[in-house]
């Protein structure tokens, strides 16, 4: 029997990002479906025997290439011909309306962020037009979601922050597809700590290092590794100067993308993650995909306080919580010492439960 074609496609995401392939791509290709992924080119090779990779052309973040990319996209979703399209990304709804309008494509819109909130809320465009921005990407949002067949959210704040979608939407969480193969193998000797992900402001990377340099001070056996993708060169070079001569931290990415599996790895010979995002109205009802996997590897975790998640860590002995705006270094150093983590099994941080609603959407759609 042939299968039901579906593209999933962004434009700054590249082609194997854990959500779009590893989750949502896998989880479908070995359902009833063959499975096109539209994105950004990856470093990695990702291979599945039922999902095709469509890498974009390379543009850079603020350029034309990345103007042109949408017109990309739109190219090579109607190569492939699929029964429905999902796109994740503000910049490719009007894509999606021009192929459910003319080509009767059943249509998806998988909201990852509140962009709004991240255009208005975060130093990523320069203050005197982003607003504007914000404004045109809100305004396109609510023209544009009703043309859609369903509506997916990753995270369910979005319900209360978001009062244009539908009563056809889903929450479909960003929880940790665990890899069957893996276990953590931290090496002893030291106390090794552990940032991933989106390198920026927001994300706290700036409050992570400044964490770690507080904990080395006081014991030199602490040592940090930074794992991630950083989209702002400005941003970067913050990163760069405050561990420049810091033999004790390591920069794994920075300006190139990292392969998910790389990530994964990190946490493995990790002691201890870091979650600290400085307060802020578009994280505030936010949990990070990180959260999720340190939760599901069984990874210790140091936490702001008053994190969305914390109740996940709780509920299970994970964390050891500390006030962002000023960490006590030498009680954090005690606590880690002597706390006993995961003295409970964690619950609902796996992607299994999340991959059956994705395909009970899918049934309901085509």
């Amino acid at each position: 029997m042939k299968k039901r074609r579906i593209v999933i496609a962004s434009i700054l995401k590249p082609v194997d990002d854990t959500r779009m392939f590893e989750k949502m791509g896998a989880s479908l290709a070995s359902s009833e479906y063959e499975v096109f992924i539209i994105g950004y080119p990856s470093t990695d090779k990702p291979a599945h025997p039922d999902v095709h990779f469509l890498p974009l052309p390379i543009f850079s973040r603020l350029s034309f290439g990345r103007l042109l990319a949408p017109l990309k996209v739109l190219q090579l979703i109607r190569q492939v011909s699929p029964e429905l399209l999902m796109v994740n990304t503000h910049e490719l709804l009007i894509v999606a309306a021009i192929n459910r309008i003319f080509f009767g494509v059943k249509i998806i819109y998988d909201i990852r962020e509140n962009y709004y909130r991240n255009i208005i809320d975060t130093n990523a465009f320069p203050p005197v037009i982003k607003h504007f921005l914000a404004a045109c990407v809100r305004v396109k949002e609510r023209l544009l979601v009703p043309v859609f067949s369903w509506i997916l959210v990753a995270e369910r704040g979005y319900l209360k922050e978001m009062d244009f979608l539908k009563s056809t939407t889903t929450v479909i969480e960003n929880k940790c597809r665990l890899p069957q193969e893996f276990a953590r193998n931290p090496s002893p000797g030291k106390t090794r700590l552990l940032f991933s992900g989106t390198l920026a402001e927001s994300t706290g990377v700036l409050q992570a290092i400044g964490l770690a340099k507080a904990l080395h001070a006081l014991n030199p056996d602490v040592q940090l590794t930074v794992i991630g993708f950083c989209s702002t060169a400005g941003t970067l070079r913050r990163v760069k100067q405050e561990i420049q001569n810091q033999e004790f931290i390591t920069l794994i990415g920075g300006d190139l993308l990292v392969a998910h599996h790389q990530i994964m790895n990190a946490i493995a010979c990790a002691d201890f993650g870091i979650i600290c995002y400085p307060s802020s109205k578009h994280t505030e009802n936010s949990i990070p995909t990180k959260l999720y996997e340190y939760l599901a590897c069984r990874l210790p975790i140091l936490i702001q306080e008053r994190n969305p998640g914390i109740e996940l860590c709780h509920s299970c002995g994970a964390c050891i919580e500390f006030d962002v705006t000023s960490p006590q270094a030498a009680g954090i150093l005690e606590q880690m010492k002597w706390s006993a983590f995961y003295t409970e099994t964690p619950q609902n941080v796996t992607w299994g439960p999340e991959s059956v609603k994705l395909l009970e959407v899918m049934r309901n759609i085509i």
